[in-house]
């Protein structure tokens, strides 16, 4: 399993936009393959940058994921509202303590 981390940043008056975008489609990507989780945060210290942390069995999941249909339609919505590049990440959870 890896985690996948997506920095997004958006402009102020974009942020309910994209929070419903979300709200409406999290429970579909999570269901999608190979998605063990799916976390959305949002940063204390800057509301326009936020963060998503989804957990994958397997690279090809989440390449599966990527070439879905849900995925070009919400990332499509998604990333008219930024207002700067987004950053992503694939990383091996190497220790995790609760």
């Amino acid at each position: 399993m890896f985690v996948r981390i997506v920095k997004m940043s958006f402009h102020l008056e974009h942020i309910a936009t994209f929070e419903s975008i979300f709200e409406e489609k999290k429970q579909f990507i999570r269901a999608s393959k190979g998605c063990n989780l799916l976390e959305l945060y949002q940063d204390k210290n800057n509301p326009e940058i936020f963060f998503t942390y989804s957990y994958w069995e397997t690279p090809q999941d989440l390449e599966n994921y990527r070439n879905s249909e849900l995925f070009t339609t919400v990332w499509a919505k998604t990333k008219a509202l930024f207002n700067d590049k987004p950053e992503a990440w694939s990383v091996d959870k190497k220790v995790s303590l609760q």
